[in-house]
């Protein structure tokens, strides 16, 4: 079973609900009728709720951190603490035919066309797919909107069902423009992408647990040190609370609260879909083949 990511029947709430009310949303018929207005019209702040409940005040995120010293020995804070979010974080909602509600989470990365998410390749959800950047419980509007997924590209030795294949676990996706023809990097910001510098890295990571393990329903944070899997050619941290729909969040190097970005590094994804618990999370190396695919979706902006 792949831990991160929020299998179906996890999501009877969602299920019940959204399943009586496609029929009759006729905007939803089509790949071609899927936009931003499409998904903000089904994603209610009502349906949100069914799914996800309402949070508590956040702490602190904590102060800026840096790379490590490569030479330094691997170390943990112990478990990750609920925050507010940032802007180029967000969750992944889906509302196909598995109808998975959030089931992964995405950052923005920088491309020219100013519409590129990056996620897990196990996080592929069917064809009606929205990004909630810096999403807040209960809120009759979210402060970034909803973004309806256009394209998504994977690696094309990637397939969940070969362990061997989980080192190619990313993925990109562009968004489609607002209304007005706004571009979701304007409004969010960007994080850089970079080779993975090695395996000893100190790294920020940021994800959203889904409410069926977090009833806090927040975005989740943690300043790690990461080390290599064993046996594997990728990274792993050792932070509690990254628990099913944190899947694809992002680790990032150089990451501040004053720019609320940084440069990312590696994902939630891997082996086992990026751990077995929520304590022992898993990325994948980003070297070559995940620069290409990158340039690869960029072109097709």
């Amino acid at each position: 079973m792949i831990r991160r990511l929020l299998l179906p029947a996890m999501c009877t709430v969602v299920l019940a609900v959204a399943a009586a009310l496609l029929p009759g949303d006729a905007h939803l018929a089509s790949a071609q009728a899927w936009t931003n207005s499409a998904a903000s019209r089904f994603w209610t702040p009502e349906r949100m709720a069914d799914s996800m409940p309402d949070s508590g005040p956040p702490p602190d995120p904590g102060d800026p951190v840096g790379p490590a010293d490569a030479d330094g020995p691997m170390t943990t804070i112990g478990s990750a603490v609920h925050f507010d979010g940032i802007p180029t974080v967000g969750m992944l909602f889906s509302v196909g035919s598995d109808l998975a509600a959030h089931f992964c989470t995405a950052s923005v990365v920088h491309s020219p066309a100013r519409d590129l998410i990056l996620t897990a390749a196990h996080c592929e959800g069917g064809s009606h797919l929205g990004f909630v950047p810096d999403y807040r419980s209960g809120t009759a509007r979210q402060p970034y909107g909803i973004w309806a997924v256009d394209r998504e590209f994977t690696d094309p030795r990637w397939s969940p069902d070969d362990d061997a294949a989980s080192d190619y676990d990313f993925a990109f996706a562009t968004v489609r423009p607002g209304p007005n023809g706004q571009r979701l990097e304007d409004l969010t910001g960007a994080n850089r992408l970079a080779h993975t510098p090695g395996y000893r890295n100190r790294v920020t990571v940021i994800g959203y647990p889904h409410s069926a393990d977090d009833p806090t329903d927040q975005a989740v944070t943690c300043t790690t040190t990461t080390g290599r899997l064993e046996g594997e050619r990728q990274l792993q941290m050792d932070c509690e609370g990254f628990y099913s729909g944190t899947s694809g969040s992002p680790w990032m190097l150089d990451y501040t609260t004053r720019t609320r970005s940084g440069t990312v590094i590696g994902l939630i994804g891997g082996l086992d879909g990026g751990g077995t618990t929520d304590r022992v999370s898993y990325s994948p190396f980003l070297g070559d083949e995940a620069l290409a695919l990158y340039r690869s979706a960029m072109r097709s902006g």
